[in-house]
């Protein structure tokens, strides 16, 4: 039996939170998620601003989210205001798992648009998880901005995102079809060939956008 009371929490494992080793962290955010204690809350949350490594930070965002909602809500947004991206980051991913559609109003065009390309993924993500019905086609034209945006990856999540919210993408991908940037068409094409078929292979075809921009007389 555990006798650690629920309102304290151990030293040794917030020591352990802030290892040198990964795994001692990792399994620190395991036991702190396995036993949780809302006293754990501002550490957890610290920690995910900091935290280098990719499990160990998809750890603490599983350990806050075995906390009560109530409590880790109102602190995952106020660090969607922080001078740090990884604390915007990781609070927009730990809200889009805990799912409360009331922090929709939070996930602004600021945070969509992040110049940070890892803090806007999490805010694209995290916005068609909680958008309400009515907002769909208005968040759809919204993140329709951010074509061409980034590696291959950044557009990647992008188009995965849009194909979240379903048909009603197809007035934002005719319109980047026919964009003068070779690089929204082919990302607008893109996202088309996913929304057709989820499985496909996420393909960029710059050159082929830059002919049909060349025969339609657009400028490359």
């Amino acid at each position: 039996m555990n006798s650690t009371p629920a309102h304290s929490v151990d030293p040794r494992l917030l020591a352990a939170l802030s290892a040198q080793n990964a795994s001692t962290r990792l399994q620190a955010a395991l036991a702190a998620g396995t036993h949780p204690r809302p006293a754990l809350l501002g550490a957890l949350i610290d920690r995910c601003a900091v935290e280098p490594d990719f499990f160990v930070r998809d750890m603490l965002t599983w350990a806050l989210t075995r906390l009560p909602s109530e409590l880790t809500v109102p602190r995952l947004c106020a660090e969607l205001e922080s001078e740090g991206a990884q604390a915007r980051g990781q609070a927009l991913h730990t809200l889009s798992k805990i799912g409360d559609r009331a922090v929709w109003p939070l996930i602004t065009p600021a945070l969509l648009r992040d110049p940070d390309d890892d803090v806007a993924r999490s805010a694209w993500r995290a916005a068609v998880v909680l958008v309400p019905e009515a907002e769909r086609e208005a968040l759809a034209t919204e993140l329709a901005t951010q074509f061409g945006r980034g590696d291959r990856d950044v557009r990647r999540s992008l188009s995965r995102a849009l194909v979240t919210l379903g048909a009603v993408i197809t007035t934002v991908l005719h319109r980047a079809g026919g964009s003068a940037d070779p690089h929204v068409r082919a990302h607008a094409q893109a996202t088309e060939q996913l929304l057709r078929d989820p499985d496909a292979a996420f393909g960029l075809d710059i050159d082929a956008a830059k002919r049909v921009a060349a025969l339609d007389g657009a400028p490359c």
